[in-house]
Protein backbone atom coordinates (compact mmCIF):
# COMPACT_ATOMS: atom_id res chain seq x y z
CA UNK A 1 0.00 0.00 0.00
CA UNK A 2 1.69 3.43 -0.76
CA UNK A 3 2.78 5.23 1.52
CA UNK A 4 3.47 2.46 3.90
CA UNK A 5 6.71 1.74 5.91
CA UNK A 6 8.29 -1.53 7.04
CA UNK A 7 6.38 -1.07 9.93
CA UNK A 8 3.27 -0.25 8.86
CA UNK A 9 3.10 -3.60 6.21
CA UNK A 10 4.37 -5.72 9.38
CA UNK A 11 1.40 -4.19 11.17
CA UNK A 12 -1.08 -5.11 8.55
CA UNK A 13 0.06 -8.39 8.72
CA UNK A 14 0.73 -9.05 12.47
CA UNK A 15 -2.69 -7.56 13.40
CA UNK A 16 -5.47 -8.65 11.16
CA UNK A 17 -7.50 -11.69 12.32
CA UNK A 18 -7.83 -12.61 8.55
CA UNK A 19 -3.98 -13.20 7.98
CA UNK A 20 -2.65 -17.22 8.58
CA UNK A 21 -1.33 -17.37 11.68
CA UNK A 22 1.43 -18.71 10.57
CA UNK A 23 2.09 -15.58 8.54
CA UNK A 24 1.32 -13.67 11.29
CA UNK A 25 4.31 -15.22 13.29
CA UNK A 26 6.46 -14.68 10.16
CA UNK A 27 5.44 -10.81 10.86
CA UNK A 28 6.29 -10.86 14.41
CA UNK A 29 9.48 -12.28 14.31
CA UNK A 30 10.73 -10.01 11.71
CA UNK A 31 9.41 -7.19 13.85
CA UNK A 32 11.77 -8.86 16.86
CA UNK A 33 14.92 -8.82 14.82
CA UNK A 34 14.12 -5.28 13.33
CA UNK A 35 14.09 -3.82 16.88
CA UNK A 36 13.13 -0.35 18.09
CA UNK A 37 10.27 1.67 19.22
CA UNK A 38 7.83 0.90 16.29
CA UNK A 39 8.60 -2.49 16.51
CA UNK A 40 7.44 -2.64 20.65
CA UNK A 41 4.56 -0.85 19.30
CA UNK A 42 3.12 -2.78 16.54
CA UNK A 43 3.87 -5.71 18.92
CA UNK A 44 2.22 -4.37 21.14
CA UNK A 45 -1.00 -3.79 19.76
CA UNK A 46 -1.50 -7.64 19.33
CA UNK A 47 -2.73 -8.30 22.45
CA UNK A 48 -5.92 -8.42 21.75
CA UNK A 49 -7.25 -11.94 23.35
CA UNK A 50 -8.04 -13.52 20.55
CA UNK A 51 -5.32 -16.32 20.41
CA UNK A 52 -3.69 -17.00 23.29
CA UNK A 53 -0.72 -18.77 20.83
CA UNK A 54 -0.57 -14.98 19.25
CA UNK A 55 -0.65 -13.61 23.11
CA UNK A 56 1.74 -15.92 24.43
CA UNK A 57 4.91 -15.08 21.35
CA UNK A 58 3.93 -11.72 21.49
CA UNK A 59 4.80 -11.21 24.76
CA UNK A 60 8.27 -13.66 24.13
CA UNK A 61 9.09 -11.25 21.78
CA UNK A 62 9.36 -8.12 23.80
CA UNK A 63 11.58 -9.63 26.37
CA UNK A 64 13.73 -10.84 24.02
CA UNK A 65 14.22 -7.24 22.95
CA UNK A 66 15.09 -6.28 26.02
CA UNK A 67 13.67 -2.65 25.83
CA UNK A 68 12.70 -1.39 29.25
CA UNK A 69 10.33 0.56 26.83
CA UNK A 70 8.40 -2.89 26.82
CA UNK A 71 7.47 -2.76 30.62
CA UNK A 72 4.52 -0.59 30.56
CA UNK A 73 2.83 -3.26 27.74
CA UNK A 74 4.14 -5.94 29.68
CA UNK A 75 2.88 -5.10 32.95
CA UNK A 76 -0.78 -4.72 31.74
CA UNK A 77 -0.81 -8.22 30.44
CA UNK A 78 0.64 -9.63 33.20
CA UNK A 79 -1.82 -7.46 35.59
CA UNK A 80 -5.40 -8.56 33.46
CA UNK A 81 -7.37 -10.87 35.04
CA UNK A 82 -9.36 -11.81 31.64
CA UNK A 83 -5.80 -12.32 29.57
CA UNK A 84 -5.26 -16.04 29.27
CA UNK A 85 -2.91 -17.23 32.21
CA UNK A 86 -0.74 -18.81 29.57
CA UNK A 87 0.11 -15.59 28.56
CA UNK A 88 0.34 -13.79 31.45
CA UNK A 89 3.25 -15.96 32.00
CA UNK A 90 4.86 -15.32 29.32
CA UNK A 91 4.17 -11.34 30.14
CA UNK A 92 6.04 -12.18 33.73
CA UNK A 93 9.10 -13.99 31.66
CA UNK A 94 9.26 -11.50 29.50
CA UNK A 95 10.06 -9.19 32.10
CA UNK A 96 12.53 -10.79 33.72
CA UNK A 97 14.10 -11.35 30.48
CA UNK A 98 14.38 -7.63 29.81
CA UNK A 99 16.07 -7.61 33.54
CA UNK A 100 15.18 -4.06 34.64
CA UNK A 101 14.87 -3.41 38.60
CA UNK A 102 12.04 -1.47 37.87
CA UNK A 103 9.68 -4.34 36.96
CA UNK A 104 10.40 -5.91 40.61
CA UNK A 105 7.37 -4.50 42.11
CA UNK A 106 4.73 -5.25 39.57
CA UNK A 107 6.10 -9.16 40.00
CA UNK A 108 6.31 -9.38 43.56
CA UNK A 109 2.50 -8.79 43.48
CA UNK A 110 2.22 -12.00 41.82
CA UNK A 111 4.11 -14.63 43.87
CA UNK A 112 1.65 -15.52 45.79
CA UNK A 113 -1.36 -15.47 43.05
CA UNK A 114 -3.40 -18.66 42.99
CA UNK A 115 -2.46 -19.64 39.54
CA UNK A 116 0.72 -21.47 39.95
CA UNK A 117 2.03 -20.61 36.10
CA UNK A 118 1.76 -17.28 36.98
CA UNK A 119 3.12 -17.47 40.21
CA UNK A 120 6.16 -19.91 39.74
CA UNK A 121 7.04 -17.40 36.57
CA UNK A 122 7.40 -14.61 38.91
CA UNK A 123 9.27 -16.09 41.28
CA UNK A 124 12.04 -17.27 38.81
CA UNK A 125 11.68 -13.60 37.38
CA UNK A 126 12.34 -12.09 40.24
CA UNK A 127 15.28 -13.99 41.26
CA UNK A 128 16.58 -13.51 37.51
CA UNK A 129 16.62 -9.64 37.74
CA UNK A 130 17.85 -10.05 41.19
CA UNK A 131 21.02 -12.15 39.59
CA UNK A 132 21.01 -9.66 36.68
CA UNK A 133 21.79 -6.78 38.93
CA UNK A 134 24.20 -8.19 40.91
CA UNK A 135 27.82 -8.09 41.10
CA UNK A 136 27.68 -11.96 40.16
CA UNK A 137 25.35 -11.56 37.26
CA UNK A 138 27.21 -8.73 35.82
CA UNK A 139 30.03 -10.82 35.32
CA UNK A 140 28.29 -14.03 33.74
CA UNK A 141 29.44 -15.62 30.52
CA UNK A 142 27.45 -14.73 27.34
CA UNK A 143 24.71 -17.31 26.49
CA UNK A 144 25.91 -20.11 24.41
CA UNK A 145 22.18 -19.47 22.51
CA UNK A 146 20.80 -16.32 20.70
CA UNK A 147 18.26 -15.74 23.49
CA UNK A 148 17.65 -14.52 26.77
CA UNK A 149 17.10 -17.24 29.01
CA UNK A 150 14.74 -17.60 32.00
CA UNK A 151 17.69 -18.11 34.35
CA UNK A 152 21.97 -18.09 33.45
CA UNK A 153 23.02 -21.42 33.28
CA UNK A 154 24.86 -23.27 35.95
CA UNK A 155 27.64 -24.81 34.68
CA UNK A 156 30.97 -22.98 35.06
CA UNK A 157 29.54 -20.94 37.46
CA UNK A 158 28.26 -20.77 41.08
CA UNK A 159 25.28 -21.59 41.99
CA UNK A 160 24.09 -18.54 44.26
CA UNK A 161 20.99 -18.15 46.53
CA UNK A 162 17.34 -17.68 45.84
CA UNK A 163 15.28 -14.72 47.46
CA UNK A 164 12.59 -18.38 48.02
CA UNK A 165 15.05 -21.43 48.84
CA UNK A 166 18.52 -22.17 50.94
CA UNK A 167 21.70 -21.79 48.88
CA UNK A 168 23.46 -24.45 47.22
CA UNK A 169 27.30 -24.75 47.94
CA UNK A 170 29.05 -23.14 45.20
CA UNK A 171 30.14 -25.35 42.66
CA UNK A 172 32.25 -25.15 38.79
CA UNK A 173 32.66 -27.78 36.35
CA UNK A 174 29.15 -29.52 37.06
CA UNK A 175 28.71 -33.37 35.99
CA UNK A 176 25.55 -34.29 33.68
CA UNK A 177 24.93 -36.66 37.14
CA UNK A 178 25.48 -33.38 39.56
CA UNK A 179 22.82 -31.23 37.06
CA UNK A 180 20.50 -33.83 36.99
CA UNK A 181 20.26 -34.38 41.12
CA UNK A 182 19.91 -30.61 40.82
CA UNK A 183 17.66 -29.81 38.10
CA UNK A 184 15.25 -32.97 39.76
CA UNK A 185 15.29 -31.71 43.35
CA UNK A 186 11.85 -30.29 43.71
CA UNK A 187 13.30 -28.72 47.42
CA UNK A 188 15.54 -26.07 45.77
CA UNK A 189 13.94 -22.53 43.87
CA UNK A 190 12.63 -23.07 40.10
CA UNK A 191 15.65 -20.67 39.24
CA UNK A 192 17.98 -23.06 40.58
CA UNK A 193 16.80 -26.02 38.74
CA UNK A 194 16.51 -24.10 35.76
CA UNK A 195 20.37 -23.00 35.91
CA UNK A 196 20.73 -27.09 36.14
CA UNK A 197 18.26 -26.87 33.40
CA UNK A 198 20.19 -24.66 30.76
CA UNK A 199 23.41 -26.31 31.94
CA UNK A 200 22.16 -29.47 30.47
CA UNK A 201 20.82 -27.87 27.49
CA UNK A 202 24.44 -26.28 26.84
CA UNK A 203 26.07 -29.53 27.05
CA UNK A 204 23.42 -31.58 24.49
CA UNK A 205 24.60 -35.08 24.41
CA UNK A 206 22.48 -37.57 24.62
CA UNK A 207 23.10 -38.23 28.00
CA UNK A 208 22.31 -34.69 28.90
CA UNK A 209 18.86 -35.29 27.20
CA UNK A 210 17.95 -38.15 28.59
CA UNK A 211 18.45 -36.07 31.84
CA UNK A 212 16.18 -33.46 30.61
CA UNK A 213 13.76 -35.34 29.97
CA UNK A 214 13.35 -36.86 33.39
CA UNK A 215 11.82 -33.76 34.35
CA UNK A 216 8.75 -34.16 32.42
CA UNK A 217 7.38 -35.97 35.43
CA UNK A 218 7.78 -32.83 37.24
CA UNK A 219 4.81 -31.57 39.07
CA UNK A 220 4.96 -27.57 37.87
CA UNK A 221 3.61 -27.63 34.56
CA UNK A 222 5.73 -24.46 33.96
CA UNK A 223 8.70 -26.84 34.48
CA UNK A 224 7.61 -29.08 32.37
CA UNK A 225 7.04 -26.70 29.13
CA UNK A 226 10.55 -24.91 29.86
CA UNK A 227 11.85 -28.96 29.60
CA UNK A 228 10.00 -28.71 25.95
CA UNK A 229 10.92 -25.06 24.62
CA UNK A 230 14.95 -26.48 25.78
CA UNK A 231 14.58 -29.49 23.67
CA UNK A 232 13.27 -27.30 20.86
CA UNK A 233 16.54 -24.86 20.99
CA UNK A 234 18.69 -28.61 21.30
CA UNK A 235 16.98 -29.98 18.43
CA UNK A 236 17.79 -33.43 19.24
CA UNK A 237 16.02 -36.33 17.91
CA UNK A 238 17.39 -38.33 20.92
CA UNK A 239 14.27 -36.15 22.42
CA UNK A 240 11.17 -36.89 19.82
CA UNK A 241 10.17 -39.60 21.63
CA UNK A 242 9.19 -38.24 24.72
CA UNK A 243 7.95 -34.81 23.07
CA UNK A 244 5.72 -36.75 21.43
CA UNK A 245 4.29 -38.26 24.42
CA UNK A 246 4.12 -35.08 26.14
CA UNK A 247 1.87 -34.11 23.14
CA UNK A 248 -0.19 -36.63 23.26
CA UNK A 249 -1.16 -36.73 26.80
CA UNK A 250 -4.50 -36.11 27.18
CA UNK A 251 -4.66 -34.11 30.34
CA UNK A 252 -1.32 -32.60 30.15
CA UNK A 253 -1.42 -28.42 30.51
CA UNK A 254 -2.04 -26.53 27.14
CA UNK A 255 1.14 -24.72 27.78
CA UNK A 256 2.93 -28.02 28.03
CA UNK A 257 1.56 -29.31 24.80
CA UNK A 258 1.98 -25.98 23.28
CA UNK A 259 6.23 -26.09 23.28
CA UNK A 260 6.56 -29.40 22.80
CA UNK A 261 4.53 -29.04 19.46
CA UNK A 262 7.08 -26.19 18.39
CA UNK A 263 9.91 -28.33 19.40
CA UNK A 264 8.89 -30.98 17.17
CA UNK A 265 8.48 -28.56 14.54
CA UNK A 266 11.55 -27.35 14.71
CA UNK A 267 13.62 -30.48 15.11
CA UNK A 268 11.83 -31.73 12.07
CA UNK A 269 12.86 -35.99 11.59
CA UNK A 270 10.49 -37.46 9.79
CA UNK A 271 8.61 -39.13 12.95
CA UNK A 272 7.67 -35.40 13.95
CA UNK A 273 5.34 -34.74 11.10
CA UNK A 274 2.50 -37.50 11.29
CA UNK A 275 1.65 -36.49 14.94
CA UNK A 276 1.59 -32.83 14.04
CA UNK A 277 -0.49 -33.40 10.94
CA UNK A 278 -2.94 -35.52 13.44
CA UNK A 279 -2.97 -32.71 15.95
CA UNK A 280 -3.50 -29.39 13.94
CA UNK A 281 -6.55 -31.24 12.30
CA UNK A 282 -8.06 -32.62 15.73
CA UNK A 283 -11.40 -30.71 17.20
CA UNK A 284 -10.71 -32.66 20.57
CA UNK A 285 -7.71 -31.04 21.69
CA UNK A 286 -7.76 -27.44 23.13
CA UNK A 287 -7.15 -24.30 20.30
CA UNK A 288 -3.58 -23.09 21.69
CA UNK A 289 -2.26 -27.22 20.96
CA UNK A 290 -3.77 -26.77 17.49
CA UNK A 291 -2.65 -23.72 16.32
CA UNK A 292 0.72 -24.44 18.09
CA UNK A 293 0.44 -27.38 15.69
CA UNK A 294 0.03 -25.67 12.60
CA UNK A 295 2.89 -22.93 13.58
CA UNK A 296 4.95 -25.91 14.06
CA UNK A 297 4.54 -27.73 10.69
CA UNK A 298 5.63 -24.22 9.14
CA UNK A 299 8.72 -24.77 11.34
CA UNK A 300 8.74 -28.57 9.80
CA UNK A 301 8.09 -26.75 6.27
CA UNK A 302 11.16 -24.83 6.69
CA UNK A 303 13.49 -26.70 8.81
CA UNK A 304 13.05 -29.48 5.70
CA UNK A 305 13.47 -26.93 3.13
CA UNK A 306 15.80 -24.04 3.92
CA UNK A 307 13.68 -22.00 2.05
CA UNK A 308 11.85 -19.93 4.38
CA UNK A 309 11.28 -15.84 3.72
CA UNK A 310 10.08 -14.50 6.63
CA UNK A 311 7.58 -11.68 4.30
CA UNK A 312 8.73 -12.30 0.91
CA UNK A 313 6.59 -9.08 -0.27
CA UNK A 314 7.85 -6.78 2.07
CA UNK A 315 10.67 -4.06 0.80
CA UNK A 316 13.65 -4.69 3.07
CA UNK A 317 14.38 -3.77 6.50
CA UNK A 318 15.95 -0.41 5.47
CA UNK A 319 12.96 0.83 3.35
CA UNK A 320 11.37 4.26 3.32
CA UNK A 321 7.76 5.47 2.42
Amino acid sequence: MAGEDVYDQLDRQLNSHEVPLAQRFRALFTLKSLGGDRAIEVIGKGFDGESALLGHELAYCLGQLKDPKALPILTKVLEDDKEHPMVRHEAAEAMGAIGSEEALPALRKYLKHENPAIRETCEIAVDKIVFDNSEEGKKAEPNQYPCIDPAPAASHSPLVASAHSAALAPATDLSIPDLERILLDTKLSLFERYRAMFALRNIGDREAVLALAKGFEDESALFRHEIAFVFGQLSSPDSVPSLIDVLRRPHEEDMVRHEAAEALGGIATDECLPILKEFAQREDVPRVVRESCVVALDMYEYERSNEFVPLPTLPTATASA
